[in-house]
């Protein structure tokens, strides 16, 4: 076969990339010497083999959790929402501060699809698949906690604009809660279909690789069957191209939307035009957390080092520091505008977060979010797989401490000391934040199982032909033609 049939592009010539950008540093992003026969060995063997004692036991630990969590909606629904510690004048509670949470761990998959394809960087390519799924089910699991948090999810249909025979009860267009519900829901769709589109032609060649006639009936019909022509191919990249423009504003518009919710309001704390970048970093930032924690265990699993290599990891931690940076400009930003306002109010809020009675949750917040990631200054601390591991898992520890510090301490004390209150976690609270996260890895894991990971014929793409086809020349070799 040519090297365009291999790689799956045609246009790719002279040593030229996608849309031209050239292929200098293909042999980094691929290590091992592997052929391209190789990727498709490494990427699709876990589909096709009988997964492994290591894989059963995390989905049945992910499941259970996940069975807890089922569990716990269930009884919350059944008996209200008294079982949940919101009180007066925290009325917004854990589910509020759980939706944040997810809605900002899924930005990393879109901002690394889209937004990093339009710009060329060729390092996603190993990671983006993952990213994409994580964005997916890291959106189912926020889109639970709304309508946990209206205690009467059954009338969950009176958010949507239709017909309906309830007088002059409408859904208000000017509430940003009705802003959320279409940014999240064209967020999901425009994610979704992106991931779909660039899972068809690995599913392709999982449907050609089968031999049980049902797998290969299943993946065909799947891979919308794709022939992997140069007419398809052609076809492919203006769609992908296309989505990814639909998808890049996105990644900015949603967590905007999502911190409307707060900036909007009037209350001291929240009502900050500094929100809506404040909240896209803080989700850029907890994303590439989760996409970190989540690589560094898959490329042990499914022994994927040769293509989720350290030159890739490093690369996520270079934002996440350079994220974590500008998260905590924002931070010191409040207490600037709180003092330069003087509004005694806003002065109070604040204050209040540091130094009252959750100061222990604003510390965590601003150690591991601010001070934790700067240990990637030194180079040997952000190529060094434990170390980013660990910090990878603090920051979206201090990234939940943020949405609580925010949520908590704005609303526990207000205008009149006679109204405040405390708010403290009931083991409902516990059973459902725990459980949201098998959810999520239970999710995770069955498309780790079912679907190829990594991209496969991406990652060919900038490979050098002639190591990955297993030419050899003399005189140190060209490329041949």
């Amino acid at each position: 076969m040519s090297t365009e049939q291999l790689t799956g592009y045609s246009i790719y010539h002279d040593g030229e990339g996608p849309l031209g950008g050239k292929r200098a540093d293909r042999e980094t992003l691929v290590t091992g010497g592997r052929l391209y026969g190789d990727v498709d060995d490494d990427v699709i063997r876990h589909v096709e083999q009988f997964p492994t004692k290591l894989w059963w036991g995390a989905f049945l630990l992910s499941a259970t959790i996940a069975g807890l969590f089922i569990t716990s909606v269930g009884t919350l629904f059944a008996t209200g929402l008294g079982t949940q510690a919101i009180n007066s004048p925290v009325g917004w509670g854990v589910d509020i501060i759980n939706f944040v949470f997810w809605v900002g761990i899924g930005h990393a998959g879109t901002l690394i699809s889209a937004i990093l394809y339009l710009f060329r960087q060729k390092w996603r390519t190993a990671v983006n698949r993952s990213a994409e799924a994580m964005t997916i089910f890291a959106v189912m699991t926020a889109g639970t906690f709304p309508l946990i948090h209206v205690g009467r999810p059954y009338f969950a249909y009176w958010l949507l604009p239709i017909p309906n025979g309830r007088g002059p009860l409408w859904m208000n267009f000017n509430s940003p809660l009705a802003w959320d519900v279409f940014a999240i829901s064209t967020y999901a769709t425009i994610s979704i279909v992106f991931w779909y589109v660039g899972l068809v032609p690995d599913l392709a060649t999982v449907r050609d690789r089968a031999k049980n006639k049902w797998r290969k009936r299943l993946y065909g019909a799947l891979s919308l069957g794709w022939t992997g022509s140069n007419r398809a191919w052609q076809h492919y990249e203006s769609a992908y191209l296309m989505l990814a423009g639909l998808a890049t504003p996105l990644v900015f518009s949603v967590h905007t939307i999502v911190s409307f919710d707060f900036a909007t309001s009037i209350l001291p704390g929240w009502h900050a035009t500094i929100f809506p970048p404040y909240f896209v970093i803080g989700a850029i930032f907890s994303g590439f957390g989760m996409v970190v924690t989540l690589m560094v265990i898959m490329r042990a699993v499914f022994k994927l080092e040769n293509y989720i290599t350290i030159n890739t990891l490093e690369s996520m931690n270079k934002i996440i520091m350079l994220t974590g940076m500008l998260v905590g400009f924002a931070y010191s930003t409040e207490f600037f505008m709180a003092w330069y306002s003087g509004n005694e109010f806003e002065g109070f809020v604040f204050k209040n977060r540091a130094f009252g009675p959750y100061w222990w949750s604003y510390a965590i917040m601003f150690g591991c979010n601010a001070f934790v990631p700067q240990i990637f200054w030194i180079k040997s601390m952000r190529r060094n797989v434990t170390v980013m591991f660990i910090v990878s898992l603090l920051v979206n520890v201090g990234m939940w401490f943020e949405r609580y510090v925010i949520i908590v301490t704005s609303l526990h004390r207000d205008f009149l000391p006679g109204s405040w209150g405390m708010y403290n976690f009931k083991p409902m609270d516990w059973a459902i934040t725990i459980g949201s996260f098998g959810f999520f890895m239970t999710a995770f894991l069955l498309f780790c199982r079912a679907l190829p990971t990594i991209a496969g014929f991406e990652v060919k793409v900038w490979m050098d032909p002639d190591v990955a086809s297993g030419k050899t020349y003399e005189g140190g070799g060209g490329h041949g033609h």
